[in-house]
């Protein structure tokens, strides 16, 4: 299969799944969080986490915006080619903030909870569904 046909396969296959959780992007200093955090990405400014909002609130670390998780259930390899572009292209046409993070089986779309019903329905509609 094709490198074109496989990105069809993975976009029509994605079958998205929305998780109830509220996240938040957050900077920490006290990396005893970490047990509690979704993901996390050591950047140059700093230690960046995506942390439930129960955490947050109960640690009051300073956070912006609430984010709801978008699972992309189809095993994405990480040599595959497409299937984020696509998510956040059409997420980006509706004006639909997305923050994509990648992990070994999953791709996960975040975007701000106003929007993750929209773009739940958007994401459904690009896989071909209803």
């Amino acid at each position: 299969m094709g490198p074109v046909r496989e990105t069809e396969a993975m976009i029509a296959g994605m079958a998205p799944i929305l998780d109830p959780t509220v996240y938040y992007f957050c900077i920490i200093e006290d990396e005893t969080l970490l047990v509690h955090a979704l993901a996390s990405f050591r950047e140059q400014e700093g230690l960046s986490v995506i942390l439930p909002e129960h955490v947050v609130r109960e640690t009051g670390l300073n956070a912006e915006l609430p984010m709801r998780r978008i699972t992309l259930s189809v095993h994405s390899a990480l040599d595959g080619v497409g299937l984020t572009s696509a998510v956040s292209s059409v997420l980006a046409e509706a004006g639909i903030a997305c923050n994509m993070v990648a992990s070994y089986h999953h791709d996960h779309a975040f975007v701000p909870v106003a929007d993750a019903e929209d773009a739940m329905r958007i994401l459904h509609a690009l896989a071909g569904g209803t």
